[in-house]
């Protein structure tokens, strides 16, 4: 499945990136705490230069908390500073205020060195991948609602200043992707994540490899959440199988077939809708309801 999203006013978007980069101390980049390696913009880590850079793993609370520790030291064993966080939740603001010091005492010496007595304020751009949540972290380190927040991919749409106080000035950025991915399994995970335009995907596609990877890496969520009996599975595995329905994984088609029935989407003549079931799944994820899952390590 080969998928790619590139709209046009992304091109202008990573325009304004790389010519507003140049007034900020220092880049946090959020990515999706259950895709950090699909979720990083390889843009934004060219366009940064030398400028000292904060990861935030957003969305930490639906992903697999052993996992996302496993990104943490694997980040910090590059020597960058990585954090996780739910941005909903404002428990994370003495950490972040913590990382950001560290990662502005260089800028401090050097306005030292150089005389300047006052302290100046730190400015951050704030930058990731559409709908990784960047409106939803601003308004909780605000404590109050100024950037509009949506649960689909575009809503930033152009750069703007924001003051959190008189130490701390934040550059909002429009959500970015790049022009071509070269790893599918990379256009299908940002396609599960909902940073890529819905209107484009075939879901029904889409789910199933979700399905493949979820009877690998967690079976025990996907029985637990749709009552999935084992031997009925075999069986419907075993007819799709006779039926010749070999072109995708068949296994994670029977899965889709069992939970149509179970979550009574079916059509006419009994047969399972499979675009409304694929669709039911996918929003599951999302939303968490399916358990905390991780769709990348670090070792892969």
């Amino acid at each position: 499945m080969d998928i790619q999203w590139y709209p046009g006013h992304m091109t202008k978007a990573r325009r304004n990136m790389e010519r507003d980069v140049k007034l900020v101390d220092l880049v946090i980049e959020l990515r999706d705490a259950r895709a950090p390696y699909s979720t990083e913009n390889p843009d934004i880590r060219r366009l940064s230069g030398n400028k000292k850079r904060l990861i935030l793993l957003n969305k930490a609370d639906l992903a697999d908390g052993s996992v996302t520790k496993l990104w943490i030291e694997h980040y910090r064993k590059q020597g960058l500073e990585a954090l996780a966080l739910d941005a909903r939740n404002r428990d994370f603001l003495s950490a972040i205020k913590a990382s950001i010091g560290r990662l502005s005492a260089e800028k401090e010496e050097r306005d030292r060195k150089r005389g300047i007595t006052e302290k100046r304020p730190v400015k951050a751009l704030i930058c990731g991948i559409p709908n990784i949540g960047k409106s939803t972290f601003i308004n909780s380190v605000l404590g109050r609602a100024s950037a509009k927040t949506g649960n689909k991919p575009g809503v930033t749409k152009g750069n703007q200043w924001i003051s959190v106080s008189s130490e701390f000035l934040l550059l909002d950025t429009p959500g970015v992707l790049w022009p071509k991915f070269d790893d599918k399994r990379v256009g299908v995970n940002l396609a599960l994540m909902g940073s890529v335009n819905d209107e484009i995907l075939n879901k029904e596609e889409l789910c199933l490899s979700l399905l493949s990877y979820l009877r690998e890496a967690y079976p025990e969520l996907l029985d637990k959440r749709y009552e999935i009996d084992k031997e009925e599975l075999e069986r419907t595995c075993e007819a799709h199988e006779e039926g010749l329905m070999m072109l995708s994984d068949s296994r994670a088609l029977a899965y889709m077939d069992l939970i149509a029935r179970k979550r009574g989407t079916i059509k006419r003549g009994a047969q399972p809708d499979y675009e409304r079931c694929a669709a039911l799944i996918i929003d599951d994820f999302r939303s968490g309801r399916l358990g905390r899952i991780s769709l990348e390590r670090p070792q892969s």
